[in-house]
């Protein structure tokens, strides 16, 4: 349940232009992110590089998106 204090900002906020709102919106998404962490950030990237390199040296196996949604419902429907 909201409380008083929310609710009149609430009634501020949405007073604001558009894009002072969408700043506002995005500072306060920001707030509730977990902290980076540049080790996962650096694995994926590792990653990434990893698998754009077998794509195009050949050694990847691609599948169009019918087929995919093949595999995983047959995976779904096997669990």
């Amino acid at each position: 349940m909201a409380t008083e204090p929310l609710h009149r900002l609430r009634s501020e906020v949405l007073a604001l232009s558009e894009a002072d709102r969408a700043e506002l919106a995005h500072e306060l998404l920001q707030s509730l992110d977990a902290p980076r962490d540049n080790d996962v950030e650096d694995a994926w990237d590792r990653e990434i590089t990893l698998r754009i390199n077998e794509i195009e040296q050949g050694q990847a196996e691609l599948i169009d998106r019918a087929e995919f949604r093949r595999r995983l419902q047959a995976k779904i429907e096997s669990a």
